[in-house]
């Protein structure tokens, strides 16, 4: 069966169910209250809802520390509530896509009880053991600061267990070909009850080698296309999205030299140089890495992001460029977490700035590859600071300007609303933004629509166009003889652009998508164009004439 490469031009909405919407009052989000928003979502203009963990968990780590595969936490309904909510996707329209947490379960797990149990249980070889704790027990932390160790002792089975993440999450030897099949019969579980694909999470440690006995640790790319296989056996354009954070240089093994392994990959290495770009107004290393990750196979994508229900991970940026992002979106430190990363929600990060965030979002929808919005983001929610960890950042929607937010009727919510400052939900709620038409959120869906309509971000070819001004990220977008140029000012004063004529059609008018403002060239052949401080446009170039660009399918 062939993929239709759907996702190439897909708008995915991240979102948590717990804290979205509560239907029953008892203070936790649910499948009920997810599917009377559903069409506020396709209304948003969303293809793609990522669906983060909902399986029975005891919820020490947000969902991803999971008791049973098979089933729905009943703090959010049954099995037969996630398929209506499925099949309400269904109607509109749009795909659901859900977190694979292949890496661990929770120490809860009845695997894990019984492999720590009886040592002759086939469980025991589902995950990792040693008799002694190997002398790199304090290396590899996921959660430096927070974790100790990555092997941790069990007296009930009189070994220590390997976990990458937190102790309650012990590691799946997922080298065992018993675990890699059943991983299989999860997905192939979920594929029935009409999943279109999965956000795979942790995926270099799914695959990587690992044990007490490992000292040169090797990946085991094959398991992708098993993954790949697998899926595409059960449902032909179902989407397999990698949380895989490494250097460029890993990215084709990844996907495959010839796109037979993952489906797309959030690019992380794109993402931390565009926030150094945010905070230096200096576009030179973003330009850099968008060129770092443009060799991919026809059918792959790259998903972008700004921020996600995780920290912002600046970990592969050199010291004095990660400090500059601090000192510019973090300069406290109960913003920075685990020494790499900033903890923090996109609006207060850029101090509420509407240009900014406006330049930052338009930036997100013109990067050559798939966005993906975190829920909230559209009407510009806050953090609280006060909260744990990333908690902060993972707090409940903000619907009405009512008592919690609109979001349930308990009074005491999984977590806590957001009720004072700038970003409480008297001040920042759906239910204000929706009437009123210069708000973000209305923004925000005239921009998602204009997305739609410009499929050559998701499917053609680009080209950085050489400005000569640091601050001005310019590109060029090809696609079955249509073109489209956009440009972004990353600074607070204004700049002129001048591009030269060129074979590619910068000489021909410039119709603006978001405004009136077109552009003719001058007398010289060249545009002039001002950008204001952060300012940013989204240009169609007319009278092209170039060779069609082949485009697998």
């Amino acid at each position: 069966m062939i993929n239709d490469l759907w996702y190439k031009n897909a708008v995915i909405y991240n979102l948590s169910l717990s804290t979205f919407m509560d239907s029953d009052g008892n203070g936790m989000g649910d499948f009920q209250g997810l599917l009377n928003q559903l069409d506020y979502l396709h209304g948003l203009g969303v293809t793609t809802i990522w669906l983060g963990p909902f399986q029975p968990s005891p919820l020490r780590d947000h969902g991803y520390d999971i008791t049973d595969y098979y089933n729905v936490d009943p703090r959010y309904g049954t099995l037969g509530d996630f398929v209506e909510f499925s099949h309400g996707c269904k109607l509109r329209g749009i795909r659901l896509i859900m977190d694979l947490v292949a890496n661990h379960t929770s120490d809860q797990h009845p695997w894990f009880k019984e492999a720590c149990r009886n040592p002759d249980s086939k469980y025991r070889n589902w995950y990792l053991w040693s008799d002694k704790k190997p002398a790199n027990a304090d290396q590899g932390m996921v959660f430096p600061g927070v974790q100790e160790t990555t092997w941790t002792y069990s007296k009930q089975a009189k070994a220590y267990y390997f976990h990458r993440f937190y102790e309650f999450q012990p590691d799946l030897n997922t080298g065992n070909p018993e675990v890699q099949a059943e991983l299989l019969k999860i997905i192939g579980f979920w594929i029935e009850l009409g999943v279109s694909g999965f956000r795979m999470d942790a995926v270099p440690f799914i695959i990587a080698t690992e044990g007490a006995q490992v000292v040169q640790q090797e990946e085991r790319f094959d398991l992708l296309r098993t993954f790949r296989e697998f899926v595409q056996w059960r449902k032909g354009d179902a989407l397999l999205l990698a949380e895989a954070n490494i250097e460029p240089k890993g990215n084709m093994e990844y996907f495959g030299q010839h796109g037979e392994r993952m489906h797309m990959m959030f690019n992380f290495h794109v993402n931390q140089r565009l926030f150094l770009a945010l905070a230096t107004a200096d576009t030179g290393p973003l330009a850099q890495a968008l060129k770092d990750t443009r060799s991919r196979p026809a059918t792959a994508q790259w998903g972008m992001f700004l921020r996600n229900h995780d920290e912002l991970d600046l970990g592969r940026l050199e010291e004095e460029e990660r400090q500059a992002v601090f000192d510019a979106f973090g300069p406290e430190e109960n913003m920075q977490l685990y020494g790499r990363g900033i903890r923090r929600r996109l609006a207060p990060m850029l101090k509420d700035d509407r240009r900014r965030l406006e330049l930052a979002y338009s930036l997100l929808f013109t990067l050559p590859g798939t966005p993906v919005l975190n829920y909230g983001d559209e009407i510009g929610m806050g953090d609280d600071l006060s909260l744990p960890e990333r908690e902060c950042a993972r707090t409940p929607m903000q619907w009405t300007p009512e008592e919690q937010g609109g979001f349930t009727k308990a009074k005491k919510p999984v977590r806590p609303v957001i009720a004072d400052g700038p970003y409480g939900y008297k001040r920042v709620n759906v239910a204000e933004q929706r009437r009123d038409p210069q708000s973000l959120l209305n923004w925000m869906e005239r921009i998602i629509r204009m997305r739609k309509e410009c499929p050559e971000i998701g499917w053609g070819d680009f080209d950085i166009v050489e400005t000569g001004i640091p601050a001005i990220l310019a590109l060029r977008y090809s696609w079955r003889n249509n073109a489209l140029l956009t440009l972004h000012n990353f600074d607070d004063r204004p700049h002129e652009v001048r591009l030269d004529p060129d074979d590619k059609g910068t000489s021909c008018r410039l119709i603006n998508l978001l405004s009136e403002d077109h552009s003719e060239p001058c007398e010289d052949g060249r545009h002039h164009l001002v950008l204001e401080p952060y300012g940013y446009r989204w240009f169609r170039i007319g009278g092209l004439d170039y060779i069609q660009r082949r485009t697998e399918q």
